[in-house]
C-alpha cells in the first residue's frame, strides 16, 4: 500500500463561474467559460498541479452542468493531471450514467478520472430531474450504493426505491482504473463523514468559512468509523476545498480576488437568507492565517496549506480560484503560481518531515 505520510496533492476546483463581472457588468458566455476551462486544465498539467475538479451546477451563473464532458475535452492535451468532478450531484443523477461518463473519461485520459459524489448544496437539479427534496438523504444513500456496486462488478444485480431495478446487466465501458476512484464530498455533515469512513472511501471537505481547524473532530469521526469498519485509517485520503487566489504579492491577490468574491457571496447569501452583507472586513478576517480564504502571495498560501495539513492531516488541497467571474488572464496567472511556486514550497517542506 502507498505511504500517505508525505503525499500532498495540490490542484484547482471550479464551478465554471459565468457571473456578471463586478466591475464592468459584462457576462461571460457559457461557451467562452467552457473553452477557458480547457485552457486552465492544460496549464495546470503543464505547471505540475496534481488535480483539476469541476463542480456540477444547473443554474445560469455556472457553466458546469456536465463536468465529465469538459474534462474529457482536455484529457488528450494533458499527461498526468487527475480529472475529477467537484462534485457530481449523485442524488439527482443516474449512477449508471455517472459511471459510464467517468469510465469513458478514464479511458480517454488513460486512468486519470475520479468521481467526487455529493448530495449538493445547491438544489436546482432536484426539480429539474424530477426528484423531491423530501428524499434528499435517502436518494444519496441509495444511489451511492448502486454506484459502488457498478464500479465493483461488470454485471450488476440491484434494486432500490428511487430507480428501476437492474437484473444481471453489464455496464460499459469499464474503467482503466480498478476500481474507479470515488470520493465522498461533505460540507461538514457528521453523517457524511461517518458514512465515508465506514465505506473506506476518501473524503473531501468543503471549507469556505470559519476556521479550517474546526473540522478536526470530523476528521477524527471519519477515521474512527473507518477503523471500526475494518479499514486502515492510515490509508485514507482526505481532501479540502477552499476559496482563494494567488498573485505575486499578497496585496495584489487581496485586491484582485475581493470584488468577484464579494459579489457572488452576496448573491448566495441573499438566496440562503444569511442576512449579512459580505464586507471587506469579513473578507480580510478570512484571509488571516487561521481563516478559510487562501489569498496571498505563494509563500503565504503555502504556509496556510501546510498549517491545514498539520491540523487536519489532509492529502489533497483544492484551491477554488474564481468564486465569481475574474479575467481569464488573472486566473491563468494564479494557476501558474500555484503550480510553479506554491506546490514546490509545500512539497519541499513535507519532504523534510
Amino acid at each position: 500500500m502507498a505511504d500517505l505520510a508525505n503525499i500532498m496533492e495540490i490542484g484547482i476546483s471550479t464551478f465554471l463561474e459565468a457571473t456578471p463581472d463586478p466591475v464592468t457588468g459584462e457576462v461571460i458566455s457559457h461557451a467562452v467559460r467552457l473553452r477557458d476551462a480547457v485552457e486552465e486544465i492544460v496549464l495546470a498539467d503543464q505547471v505540475g498541479l496534481d488535480v483539476y475538479g469541476i463542480g456540477e451546477h444547473h443554474r445560469a451563473d455556472y457553466a458546469g452542468t456536465a463536468p465529465a464532458v469538459v474534462l474529457a475535452a482536455a484529457a488528450p492535451m494533458t499527461k498526468r493531471i487527475r480529472l475529477t468532478s467537484a462534485v457530481t450531484v449523485l442524488s439527482s443523477d443516474d449512477p449508471v450514467r455517472v459511471y459510464q461518463a467517468f469510465s469513458t473519461l478514464d479511458g480517454i485520459s488513460n486512468g486519470r478520472a475520479e468521481i467526487m459524489a455529493g448530495r449538493g448544496s445547491f438544489i436546482e437539479s432536484f426539480p429539474l430531474f424530477g426528484y423531491s427534496l423530501d428524499d434528499y438523504d435517502e436518494l444519496f444513500e441509495e444511489k451511492l450504493d448502486l454506484l459502488l456496486a457498478i464500479r465493483a462488478s461488470e454485471k450488476v444485480t440491484w434494486s432500490g426505491v428511487h430507480r428501476p431495478a437492474i437484473d444481471n446487466l453489464g455496464i460499459y465501458p469499464r474503467s482503466v482504473q480498478d476500481p474507479l476512484p470515488v470520493w465522498i464530498a461533505s460540507g461538514g455533515n457528521t453523517q457524511s463523514a461517518i458514512r465515508a469512513g465506514m465505506l473506506g472511501l476518501p473524503i473531501a471537505f468543503a471549507i469556505i468559512g470559519g476556521m479550517p481547524e474546526s473540522f478536526a473532530p470530523l476528521v477524527s469521526l471519519y477515521k474512527q468509523a473507518a477503523a471500526k469498519a475494518g479499514h486502515d485509517p492510515n490509508q485514507l485520503k482526505i481532501a479540502t476545498h477552499s476559496h482563494g487566489f494567488v498573485a505575486d504579492t499578497t496585496e495584489q491577490a487581496a485586491e484582485l480576488f475581493f470584488p468577484s468574491t464579494q459579489a457572488q457571496m452576496n448573491v448566495i447569501g441573499r438566496e440562503r437568507g444569511w442576512g449579512q452583507h459580505y464586507s471587506r472586513a469579513t473578507y480580510d478576517a478570512a484571509r488571516s492565517m487561521r481563516g478559510a480564504l487562501y489569498v496571498g502571495d505563494p509563500e503565504y498560501v503555502a504556509e496556510k496549506i501546510l498549517l491545514l495539513r498539520k491540523n487536519l492531516g489532509i492529502t489533497r488541497f483544492f484551491l477554488h480560484i474564481n468564486v465569481g467571474t475574474m479575467p481569464h488572464r488573472e486566473v491563468m496567472r494564479a494557476i501558474e503560481l500555484l503550480g510553479t511556486k506554491v506546490a514546490p514550497i509545500v512539497r519541499k517542506e513535507l519532504a523534510r518531515t
